[in-house]
């Protein structure tokens, strides 16, 4: 071979070591030390957080099929809902035949405050029908329909599924009477469509009035839920559900959501702009708990709420059948009590956006109040409060004032500093202390301009850091408010971080962001026993006729699973750089995480201590390499390996197909340095000898 070639060779050999070399990272050490452990992982660390919002439960988990069903918008051919609704699966009803055939009957009402009169001439079919529909070929569809009327008249219901004759399903109504009835309707599909509808009509001449419709696939809902969506949600093993929010709470009256469904008005949600049909309360969400075996946590209104209802609420559910409010459980077919142990007193009280939003000082004084009043009716049951320290306080300033009117972040126990008034007058009346966590995943505060900078390149690693860093700081809040307030410690109470979310954008990059964020929350398992994750549908990915598990729901499936319940401390020699941003505000003190990066690295043992599980989240897009050091621990020689991954951050697993996204489970040998796939959660258990 000439000079030439061997020179070519060697250089092309060079080029080859140096772009491994920039490919292949470096191992990441974990060392790992079993002796140092904290408090118990918490059941509750795994649980959701769910709202009478948007279509988490109406077209939604909810097996009902019809909107409005109960007529709280008029039936006509508008474009335009008034008052506006927000929900993004919203169908109308519309009217068959000439829309001034059609009344809104504000005397005769059956719910709400107004119900359609059809007057029929008798020349044409004559009513009201609504689109929408996703039917299939084959499938059983029963529900409900309160009518009254002429008694001669003949009311033909109509489920359809094409446009010819043939292609639809008639059920005739007789003998209709001047009082409201309800009529049962079964159907069975003979084709598939998208666009499905109902139509109720008449071709009489005279007068009928509609009460409310009801519509519910037979084979795939379970006490009025989707079967498909609790099969889901059962295997993620949660441990507890908050109910029912959020900001709709600040104007829930509890009971509008009880009794006979049909008769349960529907009503304005004027926090977020749509309307509650009520079809789910208390009971259902009872029912719902015990269906995925999770405690119930209820949400009081002290927004536009009052103590004396919130402790008839707490009677309704805990009291024995001779209280008053026990009986009327009982009469709705619930003998039993609920014995709901844990109660939340409001919802993000120190935001302007909330209905009946307070001062501080009025916030505790009220907190004090539904608690006595509520503790009278059952001495059993606890109390969290609605919290938020200087970093949730200093985050959601960004909301509502502009310019900022006080220097953040704002200073412990200074009027701004919700949490540390709040224990510092309602202390007695606290059991655990919520916290929300919102962060922003694209950006970070300028301490010294005072203002949010928006950064729409943030890199996907910073991104899925952000909730990390809340978490911690809010940690190190309560750190401070232990020294500053007298009973706290010794108090030792608890955190409850009753909504948060993760960074990562859609698909998987959220799924890792997640992972850093419970990663997160058991290293301070001294400190926080509860989270809830916003919520519960991110566990699935569903369309109208099918659910099925996205990679947020494989991965809590996976933690709940095979994670220990006692961690240990970890560590490393690759520090976590700092995040732009503000303590107090948007950043810790002390950087969050574990010295691993980019890796992210959690070890637990079980109660037994006999197993060490390692979690391993690798958020980059190279394969990494983690070499363990375990010190004087002895490990069996095998070891199992679980892997969640995919080769893209958007990728996610659709409604109805085969899932592309699926925890891959292998045996090998214990090897103290492993390959960690790009975009992967790797779960690494091992027997401890």
């Amino acid at each position: 071979m000439g000079t030439r070639h061997l020179l070519a060779s060697f250089l092309v050999a060079l080029v080859t070591t140096m772009l491994n070399a920039q490919t292949t990272p470096a191992p990441v050490v974990v060392t790992i030390d079993v002796s140092q452990t904290r408090d118990p992982i918490h059941p509750f660390m795994y649980g959701m957080f769910t709202e009478l919002l948007s279509n988490m439960f109406e077209n939604g988990i909810w097996a009902e099929m019809l909107s409005d069903r109960k007529f709280f918008y008029p039936v006509n051919n508008s474009e335009q809902l008034v008052p506006r609704n927000t929900k993004r699966h919203q169908n109308r009803w519309r009217p068959v035949g000439g829309e001034e055939n059609i009344v809104m009957d504000s005397c005769y009402i059956y719910v709400g405050k107004h119900s359609p009169k059809v007057i029929a001439p008798g020349s044409t079919p004559t009513g009201i029908k609504q689109a929408g529909m996703w039917l299939r070929k084959g499938k059983t569809y029963s529900g409900r329909v309160v009518l009254y009327g002429d008694p001669l008249m003949r009311v033909e219901v109509s489920l359809i599924w094409g446009t010819t004759p043939a292609e639809r399903q008639t059920i005739t109504i007789e003998s209709l009477t001047s009082a409201y009835e309800k009529y049962p309707l079964e159907f069975t599909a003979g084709g598939d469509t998208n666009n499905g509808y109902i139509e109720i009509v008449t071709k009489n001449k005279g007068t009928f009035g509609i009460g409310a419709v009801s519509m519910m696939p037979a084979d795939n809902s379970i006490h009025g839920f989707r079967k498909d969506m609790i099969n889901i949600l059962k295997q993620m093993n949660s441990g507890i559900y908050r109910w029912p929010g959020g900001n709709f709470v600040a104007n829930y009256d509890w009971r509008h959501g009880i009794g006979d469904p049909d008769e349960r008005p529907p009503r304005y949600d004027y926090a977020w702009n749509t309307v509650e049909s009520n079809d789910v309360g208390t009971d259902e969400f009872i029912i719902m708990c015990h269906l995925i075996h999770v405690e119930p946590y209820i949400c009081v209104n002290i927004g536009l709420g009052d103590s004396f209802s919130a402790a008839q609420w707490v009677e309704y559910c805990n009291g024995a059948p001779n209280t008053p409010m026990g009986k009327w459980r009982a009469n709705n077919g619930h003998t039993q009590p609920y014995h709901v142990t844990y109660w939340g007193i409001g919802n993000e009280m120190y935001g302007q956006w909330q209905l009946g939003h307070m001062s501080i000082e009025h916030y505790s004084l009220k907190h004090n109040f539904f608690a006595e009043d509520m503790r009278a009716v059952d001495s059993t049951i606890k109390f969290v409060a609605s919290g938020a320290s200087i970093y949730e306080a200093s985050t959601t300033a960004r909301h509502h004032r502009q310019p900022l009117y006080a220097k953040l972040p704002y200073e412990y126990m200074s009027p701004d500093d919700w949490s540390g008034n709040l224990l510092k007058g309602s202390l007695p009346n606290i059991d655990y202390l919520a916290e929300h966590i919102y962060s922003v995943f694209n950006g970070y505060f300028d301490g010294t301009r005072q203002e949010w900078v928006n950064d729409q390149n943030t890199p996907l690693l910073e991104q899925i850091r952000r909730t990390p860093s809340r978490i911690k700081g809010m940690v190190e809040a309560v750190q401070e408010y232990e020294k500053r307030i007298p009973g706290m410690k010794e108090k030792n109470l608890d955190c409850w971080v009753d909504e948060w979310v993760a960074g990562g954008g859609r698909g998987f990059g959220n799924t890792l962001g997640i992972a850093f964020s419970l990663n997160e929350l058991f290293r301070h398992s001294d400190y926080i026993m509860m989270g809830a994750f916003t919520g519960f549908t991110s566990l699935y990915t569903a369309n109208d006729v099918a659910a099925s598990m996205s990679s947020k729901g494989m991965l809590f499936k996976l933690y709940r699973e095979y994670m220990g319940i006692i961690p240990v401390a970890v560590g490393g020699y690759s520090p976590v750089p700092a995040l732009k941003g503000t303590i107090g505000v948007d950043i810790p003190t002390d950087v969050a995480g574990v010295p691993t990066y980019p890796l992210d690295v959690l070890a637990t043992m079980n109660e037994a201590r006999t197993k060490l599980t390692i979690s391993i989240v690798n958020p980059t897009e190279t394969t990494q390499s983690a070499k363990f050091d375990l010190g004087k621990t002895k490990v069996s020689t095998q070891a199992t390996v679980r892997v969640l991954a995919t080769d893209s951050v958007t990728n996610e697993n659709r409604p109805g197909e085969a899932p592309i996204i699926t925890v891959r489970e292998s045996q090998m040998k214990w090897l103290p340095e492993i390959k960690v796939a790009p975009y992967s959660i790797t779960i690494y258990e091992v027997d401890i000898k």
